[in-house]
This record gives structure tokens, C-alpha cells and sequence, in this order.
């Protein structure tokens, strides 16, 4: 099992930048892959971003060049920098754990309770 809680979320007005924090607990940290995903009101679940245990990177199109995911494996934290933001990045944010890098909502095994970016234009 692994427990994931994110943090970090808030209101900001477009341009600026937020930075969200996903600590993991029971399991190693160092073998997970971690993924962002976002789900605006009345829209689908989308990929974010993704970091392996190697530390490959993997961003969708549109955050490209503004977000970036990194990790911090003595402190069991992924964290999404995002910077440049705009109003339709606007949505839930959640972190995932999954053992390969995938698009797909559901091949991940474990997902925190997400945290709120609002994006005011």
C-alpha cells in the first residue's frame, strides 16, 4: 500500500506560478514512478507529467516548457513546479504512483485525495 497527500495548491493569478508537493508513505519511494494528472470541472482526467525511478521525464503538450516534475527520494516528495500559469490550467490536481509511464488514468495503482489550482485571468 502507499499513502500519497498533496499539498501546494491555491489561487494565482495568470502568469504566476505555484509549486505542489506529493509525499509517499509504505513502500520505497526510490522504486515508484510518479505521475501527475489534473481534472477540470466536467472534463476527463488528463496526464500531466511523469518522472520513473530513474528520474525520466515526461510532460503532455500543453504544460510543456511551462511545468516541470522533479523528486526528492530522502524525502519521499514529488513535486510539479509550474510557472507561467493560465486560467485552463485551472483544476483538481492529483499525484499518482505507477510502475511504468502511461498516459492512462487507470494503469496507475495508487492516487492522493488532490489539491485545487485555480488560475484567475
Amino acid at each position: 500500500q502507499v499513502q500519497l497527500v498533496e499539498s501546494g495548491g491555491g489561487l494565482v493569478q495568470a502568469g504566476g506560478s505555484l509549486r505542489l508537493s506529493c509525499v509517499a508513505s509504505g513502500r520505497t519511494f526510490r522504486n515508484l514512478g510518479m505521475g501527475w494528472f489534473r481534472q477540470a470541472p466536467g472534463k476527463q482526467r488528463e496526464f500531466v507529467a511523469y518522472i520513473s525511478w530513474s528520474s525520466s521525464l515526461y510532460y503532455a503538450d500543453s504544460v510543456k516548457g511551462r511545468f516541470t516534475i522533479s523528486r526528492d527520494n530522502a524525502k519521499n516528495t514529488v513535486y510539479l513546479q509550474m510557472n507561467s500559469l493560465k486560467p485552463e490550467d485551472t483544476a483538481v490536481y492529483h499525484c499518482a504512483a505507477g510502475r511504468y509511464y502511461t498516459v492512462r488514468d487507470h494503469e496507475y495503482d495508487y492516487w492522493g485525495q488532490g489539491t485545487q489550482v485555480t488560475v484567475s485571468s
